[in-house]
C-alpha cells in the first residue's frame, strides 16, 4: 500500500470515528464539533482519492 493510500485509509477511519462520536454525543456543542470535524476528514479523503487517481493517470 502506498503512502497516499495509507493516508486515505486513515482519513476514512477518522471520519467514521468522528461521525460515531457525534451520534453518541449528548452535548449539542460537542455533537456539532464532531460533525464538522468528520466533514473535514471526509473532504481530506476525497482530496486524497483525487490525488491517487491523478498519480495513477500520470
Amino acid at each position: 500500500m502506498t503512502e497516499l493510500e495509507d493516508r486515505l485509509e486513515r482519513f476514512e477511519t477518522l471520519n467514521a470515528e468522528c461521525e460515531l462520536i457525534a451520534k453518541l454525543a449528548t452535548d449539542s456543542h460537542k455533537r456539532e464539533f464532531y460533525l464538522k470535524l468528520s466533514e473535514q476528514y471526509r473532504q481530506l479523503a476525497v482530496d486524497m482519492r483525487l490525488a491517487i487517481a491523478a498519480k495513477a493517470a500520470a
